[in-house]
């Protein structure tokens, strides 16, 4: 039982770090089949539909950085981390992993719709890449929230 403060934090960090790049990579390949099948229509649109396609890959940036600080600070009181404490970070790591790959996938497919319409012929690259940064945005309010909830 002495163990189960560091299991759990180890264990929200593990959740966030995995989920959050495995929303990503979903997202990443959602992105990346839509450009591929509108390459096929449009093969002038490659620069547009990258830019799209990379647009869910921040959601692990997020994963990892969180997973970076959380280690860090794990560092620092692994010797006097309470049950309260591993808790709360458990549940910030579940919080971030959980969010990073559910906007990931929303935001992969927000991209995909977008790419689609590049690829035939709409001009709607600008109102693809703003109406994406709404998904983002919960991504980093997750962050913010696993980064606030780091013991002090």
């Amino acid at each position: 039982m002495e163990n189960l403060p560091l299991f759990l934090a180890y264990f929200g960090m593990a959740v966030m770090l995995a989920m959050s790049c495995i929303g990503s990579t979903l997202g990443v390949t959602v992105g990346g089949n839509a450009t591929i099948g509108g390459l096929k229509k449009n093969p002038d649109m490659f620069g547009s539909a990258m830019l799209l396609c990379v647009l869910p890959s921040t959601q692990g940036l997020y994963g990892f950085a969180g997973f970076f600080l959380m280690l860090n600070k794990l560092k620092e009181m692994a010797d006097v981390l309470t049950l309260n404490q591993s808790l709360g970070m458990c549940a910030a790591g579940l919080g971030l992993g959980i969010v990073g790959w559910y906007s990931a996938m929303r935001q992969a497919n927000l991209v995909a719709n977008g790419i689609n319409e590049i690829s035939n012929g709409q001009d709607v690259f600008g109102k693809t890449m703003i109406l994406a940064v709404f998904p983002e945005l919960y991504a980093i309010l997750a962050f913010a929230c696993a980064f606030l909830a780091l013991p002090a």
